[in-house]
């Protein structure tokens, strides 16, 4: 026994000093993590943006002589040019519909208007039309009168989160000018991308793993999120051209509509009955109403050409993700939210198919789902 003493010695100072280490490597993680956690939407939305785009930045760097460089310079102004003017209508019209809502439940008088005797003309929809109309501006208000006091925690905090649109719009062009100095350097971010996977995976894994997540980014920022930005884009635009209420609102609930690949008539077509009804029947609604249904089927036309609907992410995946994001990190969120759950939910469904030593060693899936990139960044 006494031979073995220094032995039990070593052993503990040696486990004492894994334990201070594993101590003061938590310690600098956290600090870091409290230190970065300020841009850390700002970051995730620049790296998705930089995976995303990067095919049109090398396409775009061929053309101009291989200077990858200028290609980024050139689609980060192409896509600020595009995105500042639409964007700041919506912005400014979310704000002052989430500042109507808030007035609204803080004094509890929310009010519908009446319809127009006009509705009442219209063939088969309209006498029973007018007939819900008015009785919903004549008995709505009194109803959420009733209900608003339970709901306004609830309904401010959802406000709340609309308002930090304008916060939004600021991070999305500071996280596309990020990206556009990450496409810069996309040959380095790619073999950064490489080593990490194959510190956390392996070197035989490490390839896949970052194939894998640039093929469910791309997918996912393409095929869901950049078709529903579209057409929000499009639809919100009519909106506040029209002079519609609450466009900012209703653009953004098409959106949500779009990421969860659901039918966004179920925002148009009410809103297109509601211009002629206002508005009547004229040269200038006609127009709106071509338009904004045009916009809400751009993505039938938009998904052969981006080509990113093949994911097989599940949407509740995407629904959660967007839902979760925005509740959590704002407008913002909800573009984040769907690209990052979704990510995240292949990871694991990749490691679950993965078969165990014992049942087939010598034949593992590929991590690389069909159609994805063997690159990175490429």
């Amino acid at each position: 026994m006494a031979n073995n003493h220094p032995l039990h010695l070593g052993t503990a100072r040696e486990l004492l000093d894994v334990l201070i280490r594993a101590g003061l490597i938590a310690a600098l993680v956290m600090f870091c993590f409290e230190i970065f956690r300020p841009f850390l939407s700002l970051m995730l939305w620049a790296v998705i943006l930089a995976i995303t785009l990067y095919p049109l930045n090398q396409r775009l760097g061929g053309w101009l002589g291989g200077r990858p460089g200028w290609a980024a310079v050139v689609l980060v102004i192409i896509g600020l040019a595009c995105l500042i003017g639409p964007l700041s209508l919506l912005g400014t019209s979310v704000a002052d519909t989430v500042q109507q809502g808030i007035h609204g439940f803080e004094d509890q008088h929310i009010e519908i208007p009446p319809p127009p005797d006009n509705v009442r003309d219209w063939p088969l929809i309209g006498a029973p039309l007018y007939g819900i109309w008015a009785h919903a501006s004549s008995d709505l208000s009194w109803a959420l009168s009733q209900v608003a006091p339970h709901l306004k925690g609830v309904s401010k905090t959802l406000l709340t989160q609309l308002a930090g649109i304008g916060s939004g719009i600021l991070v999305f062009v500071v996280a596309l000018v990020v990206a556009g100095v990450i496409m810069a350097k996309g040959d380095n971010g790619q073999r950064t991308a490489v080593a990490i996977a194959k510190r956390i995976s392996g070197p035989q894994r490490g390839e896949q793993l970052a194939a894998l997540c640039t093929a469910t980014i791309r997918a996912v920022a393409q095929g869901v999120v950049g078709i529903a930005f579209v057409q929000m884009l499009l639809v919100g635009i009519g909106l506040v051209v029209m002079g519609v209420p609450a466009a900012g609102v209703l653009a953004l609930l098409v959106l949500l509509l779009g990421i969860t690949q659901l039918p966004v008539l179920l925002v148009t077509l009410p809103v297109v009955i509601y211009v002629f009804a206002h508005d009547g029947v004229g040269v200038s609604t006609v127009i709106f109403a071509i338009w904004t249904l045009l916009a809400g089927l751009c993505d039938n036309v938009l998904k052969p050409l981006l080509l990113g609907r093949g994911v097989a992410v599940p949407m509740p995946v995407v629904l959660i993700g967007a839902l979760g994001g925005m509740l959590t990190n704002g407008i913002i969120g909800l573009f984040i939210g769907p690209v990052v759950l979704a990510v995240g939910y292949e990871l694991f469904m990749s490691w679950v198919a993965q078969p165990l030593a014992a049942d087939s060693p010598a034949e593992e899936p590929a991590l690389e789902p069909p159609g994805a990139s063997g690159s990175t960044m490429d």
